[in-house]
């Protein structure tokens, strides 16, 4: 059978050709296409090769070498020379029924034996459940972009149980409590406790330099716990943050009698804000001291507890964050060094005199939170 396409080169094209089989950097393809039409030129100098034979030369089928000579034909030389474009097919979309049927997929719980939905999983059920009778994970994938969902997440979070008297009552109280202007004698103060593991090199970490971050190895020694009080004062902007071998009652009995004496002496009485934990009870401090100790330091405390899944509401937590993120966020071997750790980051904090921002009022709670509040 004649050729349909048949490859008559100019008097220019084989020296252009040439020149790129020759060339340092020439992608391969586009020098491997150029062989092809020296080979197959039927011009007065030209090679004359069958399509059969350029092929077993480079290890081509005899129908690559045919598109070459039908673009060369038809698009011209660049055209041969490069790569065809990739017929893309029309992509599929997923939408209507079919788009709630993947929401609502997605919104359910993972198969068995999987921790989440993957694009293929999804892809899968979908044709299990008769909802399509094939569909690609990328088709898949854009109807999960277009309704914002993103199944490889989750979030750990507090939440209460609905129409819950008891939650909202002890959250407007603390929110009343945060409403309060400044008094000098009548402070407010918000406490929470933490915890940081202490973790020793076992060998020594390469400084970063210019080109190449910071790099320590994966092993390291455990040296023991300590445990933290952060005591923060929102409307003064100040912080005190204590550290202990542990968190028993008599270690909080400890700190209050600190906050009482030592922190805020000349106060007549302390609105405290906490969390309910067994050990934050006035029982705590007659099991430290003796009565009357205890009955003076309970007799200057306002104690207001947040509510069960409710911790959110305790600004000491927000600042125990922040303490975690700028100053804890890295191994420290011993106690020794936290301590002067936690005392310079108190210091440059305390320096900056904020007052924390806080806009969450009962008014707010009674429209964004209304879920929680029983229905009369």
């Amino acid at each position: 059978m004649a050729k349909k396409y048949l490859v008559r080169l100019t008097e220019d094209e084989p020296t252009y050709l040439k020149s790129l089989i020759h060339k340092g950097k020439v992608a391969a393809h586009k020098r491997l296409h150029a062989e092809i039409l020296l080979k197959a030129d039927l011009g007065e100098l030209g090679e004359k090769w069958q399509d059969k034979q350029i092929g077993e030369t480079f290890g081509l089928s005899t129908r690559t070498v045919e598109r070459v000579r039908e673009r060369l034909v038809r698009e011209g030389l660049e055209s041969a020379l490069n790569r065809a474009a990739p017929v893309r097919a029309r992509k599929r979309k997923i939408d209507g029924e079919n788009e709630a049927h993947l929401v609502a997929l997605l919104c359910g719980d993972a198969p068995e034996g999987r921790s989440r939905w993957t694009l293929r999983l999804l892809g899968q059920r979908m044709v299990e459940l008769g909802y399509v009778e094939s569909v690609a994970h990328e088709t898949i994938r854009q109807g999960v972009k277009k309704n914002e969902l993103k199944p490889w997440q989750n979030k750990e979070w507090c939440i209460p149980a609905k129409a819950n008297a008891e939650f909202v009552c002890a959250m407007e109280n603390i929110l009343e409590v945060y409403q309060r202007s400044y008094d000098e004698t009548h402070p407010l103060i918000c406490m929470d406790e933490s915890s940081k593991q202490h973790l020793k090199e076992t060998r020594q970490p390469i400084p970063a330099k210019p080109g190449s971050v910071e790099k320590y190895d994966t092993e390291y020694e455990r040296n023991g716990v300590s445990s933290l009080f952060m005591f923060f004062e929102p409307l003064e902007g100040r912080r005190h943050v204590a550290v202990t071998n542990q968190r028993t009652a008599i270690d909080w009995a400890q700190q209050i009698r600190h906050l009482v004496d030592v922190i805020h002496p000349r106060a007549e009485r302390i609105s405290l804000v906490m969390d309910n934990l067994n050990t934050h009870t006035g029982a705590s401090l007659y099991k430290a001291f003796p009565p009357e100790e205890a009955r003076r330091l309970l007799d200057k405390l306002d104690i207001h507890y947040t509510p069960k899944h409710g911790s959110w509401l305790n600004m000491a937590e927000i600042e125990l964050s922040i303490l975690s993120r700028q100053c804890l966020d890295r191994r420290i071997p011993d106690q020794d060094e936290l301590k002067t750790e936690i005392a310079t980051w108190q210091k440059h904090r305390n320096a900056s005199g904020r007052p924390m921002e806080w806009r969450f009022t009962n008014e707010h709670a009674r429209v964004k939170l209304k879920k929680l509040y029983p229905t009369l």
